[in-house]
């Protein structure tokens, strides 16, 4: 095996990377995570993920941790409404759906960040994720690198594995290729305890999640994990939005006046998000890769996740692509067919650099249509809705 007696350092503790360490581990190989976080609590996670049977669901099957996840994912949330400005329905699975369906190749059940990050975790030998290792930067030494971290630790490792998001510190090592902006920003928010605090809202949702469209602007939203509602609100703007804008995100009251003018005509049963939603809000600038970005395989490098390919929310692709890298690299690097982990790397970037382009298009596009003036229209198409 390539990697036999090598030392893989992973870089980032999302589910990418704590499932590559898991499809490694399953092979044999020496492997530590290296994650910034100080420990399994110390940030909030986000919105649920949606898992796709030909993704991360066959992730999840070549983990041995199917059995895992259908214990902890979240029945019902992948059920939907689309619903105009007003918040009028206009279409629902919400009594035709089943809460399971395994079977079904296009089932895509949601589980909560937290949840599949603790069976991802608790999957792993022991002291695997090495926690408050912020990397900094790293320098070639013998034949890999040496990586240093914020906590003023140093480690040594054969092959580098960059699986730290969006804004890679790692990427840079292999290309200076960026992403561009894609004219959308999100406004994040979360709402705790929310059947008791904002039950208009609740009433709405039914445990699922809802897109609602209207004047060429968004809001999603979704059941999280422990009684939670995540939303996004979401428009086109400038890319530096969030800084420009003047408001205090932590301001509830300012947030509320600007919802009011800028969307203007929308019901006020949204007021409620702003209204019962944790502080700060928080803006997200969306990007996207280049469709042409490619790089020269170093022997000793390489990146999944949005790493290697950041993309617009729109097509509930970007953790599933991650995951999907996870279980191709892993692949990759514990076949016999390559003569070194270089040629074997660069089969797995190439096959990844494509297979990105075409779902971060479709992405891309899906952002366009969703914040078009026709965007209810087209979406209801989609679904089928009428």
């Amino acid at each position: 095996m390539l990697i036999q007696n090598k030392k893989i350092a992973i870089v980032g503790g999302g589910p990418g990377g704590l499932t590559l360490a898991r499809l490694l581990q399953l092979k044999g190989a020496n492997v530590k995570v290296y994650e910034r976080d100080l420990n399994t609590a110390a940030r909030v996670q986000g919105s649920p993920l949606d898992l796709h049977d030909e993704s991360g669901l066959a992730a999840l099957r070549s983990a041995n941790l199917l059995t895992e996840f259908k214990e902890n994912f979240l029945a019902g949330a992948d059920k939907m409404l689309i619903v105009n400005e007003q918040a009028q329905v206009f279409y629902s699975n919400h009594e035709t759906k089943p809460d399971e369906n395994f079977d079904n190749i296009n089932f895509r059940p949601e589980i909560g960040r937290g949840a599949l990050r603790k069976i991802l975790l608790d999957s792993l030998e022991s002291e695997t994720v090495i926690w408050n290792c912020h990397f900094v930067s790293m320098e070639q030494q013998n034949e890999g690198w040496l990586m240093h971290f914020k906590n003023g630790t140093s480690a040594y490792a054969d092959l580098v594995i960059a699986a730290d998001g969006a804004n890679s510190k790692i990427r840079p090592y292999l290309t200076e290729v960026a992403p561009f902006y894609s004219g959308i920003t999100m406004l994040e928010g979360t709402i705790y305890n929310a059947k008791k605090i904002a039950p208009q809202i609740s009433n709405l949702l039914r445990g699922g999640k809802v897109m609602a469209f209207g004047n060429k602007k968004d809001i999603l939203l979704g059941q999280k994990e422990n009684g939670e509602i995540g939303f996004y609100i979401s428009f086109k703007t400038n890319e530096n939005w969030g800084a420009t804008s003047g408001l205090d995100f932590t301001n509830k009251a300012q947030l509320l006046d600007w919802f009011k003018r800028e969307y203007g005509d929308w019901d006020s049963i949204w007021y409620e998000l702003i209204e019962k939603s944790a502080t700060p809000l928080i803006p997200r600038p969306i990007f996207c890769i280049p469709f042409d970005q490619n790089w020269n395989t170093l022997p000793n490098v390489t990146l999944i996740g949005d790493a290697a390919h950041v993309m617009p929310p729109f097509a509930g692709e970007g953790v599933n692509m991650a995951m999907l890298d996870a279980l191709e690299l892993s692949e990759f690097l514990t076949t016999n067919k390559y003569n070194s982990i270089q040629e074997a790397l660069a089969f797995y970037e190439n096959a990844m650099q494509k297979r990105a382009v075409i779902i971060a298009k479709e992405s891309l596009e899906n952002g366009e249509l969703m914040h078009s003036e026709n965007a209810l229209d087209s979406m209801l198409g989609f679904f089928g809705g009428h």
